[in-house]
């Protein structure tokens, strides 16, 4: 269940706790974006029965999925970064 901040009564609610829950609820949803990035990377490259040690193949693709994450990671991190200094601003 995500908190929908528009659904509040925010004209009553302290300006201090409505900045945490806004930042809580992006935290929550970046770690949402982790947990699915993990999932797509193993159906994606483990496509056989785990074993203890990981084939080339499945190693290279581990490897580009992770570079593809932390891609993403930084492109949601500067927005984040961009959205903080737009709410300074005002």
């Amino acid at each position: 269940m995500s908190l929908d901040l528009d659904d509040l009564n925010t004209a009553g609610m302290d300006k201090d706790l409505q900045d945490f829950l806004v930042i809580e609820q992006q935290k929550a949803h970046f770690q949402q974006q982790i947990h699915r990035l993990n999932e797509i990377c193993w159906d994606k490259c483990l496509t056989d029965k785990p074993s203890s040690k990981l084939d080339s193949r499945t190693e290279t693709c581990f490897n580009n999925c992770v570079d593809r994450f932390i891609d993403s990671s930084l492109a949601i991190t500067q927005r984040f970064a961009q959205l903080i200094q737009k709410q300074a601003m005002n």
